[in-house]
């Protein structure tokens, strides 16, 4: 008897005790608050995760574990405003604080980010990122209409390496200064969803320099314009030249040479002239 009735406990005791957690995980690039503020965080000695803690009165031990079963894509419905961080859990409160000091990752608006999920217990399910709107307020509680409708980025079963999961992607372009970047992971082979806020704090992508190339008007040398193309025809062949006689070719002949052939002609007439009278 006193057997059976201890089986009859240890039975009792299996039937109301929670099934144990199937999967765990949590955002650590860029870090979210309770992976920031767990036991292996880096930032749990900060004011925000001190007062995260006491506000929880958790330790958060189980950093890995801000989960809800059968939520089923309806989390606008489920999880309510001002406790988007914790997912309405009340052992997580405390990460529902409207902060300006929660611990942020520097980020760069629209540069390509290698984005980690820590992974205690691997899983197959897909991941949705959202991330605030232009005037997101960290001083007042996050509500559902402070996230922009569509995720920037989702991941469908990535790959995990080294205990993450690593999903590429780009960051939101034009957004400066603090920011909230909200992950769910809905499980496809588990009824649960997992919650992560990371904050961020985004610069301004640095302006591109663009090498203004010279028109070809600015980068030729000044040259003078070329002359208007002349027609030009050739010269008619010159005829052969006619004999020159005594007299015609004197024009041609210069200064005192003309003379010495005049008074030669002369000469020549007036002897041929004396001549004639002798022998007259």
């Amino acid at each position: 008897m006193k057997v059976l009735g201890l089986l009859a406990v240890v039975a009792g005791v299996l039937l109301v005790a929670p099934p144990p957690a199937s999967a765990h995980g949590a955002l650590t690039n860029p870090v979210s608050r309770l992976a920031a503020c767990g036991a292996e965080g880096d930032s749990a000695g900060t004011a925000a995760c001190a007062a995260a803690r006491k506000a929880s009165r958790n330790d958060f031990e189980d950093w890995d574990n801000l989960r809800l079963p059968d939520v089923d894509g309806r989390d606008r419905e489920v999880v309510p405003d001002g406790k988007l961080c914790s997912a309405g859990l009340s052992r997580y409160q405390g990460l529902d604080l409207p902060r300006e000091d929660w611990p942020a990752t520097a980020l760069t608006a629209g540069a390509d980010l290698t984005f980690a999920y820590r992974g205690t217990i691997p899983h197959k399910g897909t991941f949705r990122l959202f991330v605030t709107r232009d005037g997101y307020d960290a001083t007042e509680p996050l509500t559902w209409s402070d996230l922009e409708t569509k995720p920037f980025l989702t991941a469908k079963d990535p790959a995990m390496r080294s205990g993450s999961y690593r999903i590429k992607g780009e960051l939101p372009s034009g957004k400066t200064g603090r920011h909230l970047i909200y992950t769910i992971w809905e499980n496809s082979d588990t009824p649960d969803t997992y919650y992560s806020c990371s904050d961020v704090i985004f610069k301004a992508a640095a302006a591109k320099t663009t090498k203004v190339q010279p028109s070809a008007s600015e980068s030729a040398p000044a040259t003078e314009a070329a002359p208007p193309a002349v027609e030009t025809t050739a010269p008619p062949a010159a005829a052969d030249p006619e004999p020159v006689s005594a007299t015609s070719a004197l024009p041609l002949i210069g200064g005192g040479a003309a003379l010495i052939v005049l008074f030669g002609a002369v000469y020549a007439i007036l002897l041929h002239r004396t001549r004639s009278r002798r022998h007259d």
